[in-house]
């Protein structure tokens, strides 16, 4: 594992709940709405509770590509039970990138940064996704509204 990626990892490590409900999903949704309302952000936002999406919003400059994209970054947190930018460099880094399919992915997955796992005590309880801007920053705003919610 490179420096990059595992810094990802512990810093996507270090925000664990002790309890993530429904409130704490909109509370969540709600604030990264405003704050991307109020830097002019043109971003995609959703986050699933288990399977049930609990927050979507899809601001100004967005497409349906945009719901796509969120979807395919949830579908790798999932499998991967890592952040999509985590498993994005970890693939990178091994020189895959572009042979997906050999690892039994396909279009349901996109390989880029942007969907965090949601964690309660270490289990994966949960996705956030960010899908509009360079995949760094959407990965950024992802873990760092959950951090700020973590306090």
């Amino acid at each position: 594992m490179s420096d990059e990626s595992g810094a990802v990892r512990a810093a996507e490590l270090a925000v664990d709940f002790a309890a993530f409900g429904h409130r704490d999903a909109l509370a969540v949704g709600e604030r990264m709405l405003r704050d991307a309302l109020d830097a002019g952000r043109a971003v995609t936002i959703a986050l699933w509770l288990g399977e049930q999406r609990v927050f979507h919003a899809a601001l100004p400059g967005t497409s349906a590509d945009n719901d796509r994209w969120v979807e395919r970054k949830a579908a790798l947190v999932r499998r991967y039970d890592a952040s999509s930018w985590l498993t994005t460099l970890r693939f990178r880094e091994h020189g895959i990138e572009d042979r997906l399919e050999h690892m039994g992915l396909d279009g349901r997955y996109a390989l880029s940064g942007g969907g965090v796992p949601i964690r309660v005590r270490g289990t994966q309880v949960g996705v956030l996704v960010v899908s509009g801007l360079a995949e760094q920053e959407d990965h950024r705003i992802a873990l760092e509204a959950l951090a700020a919610h973590a306090g």
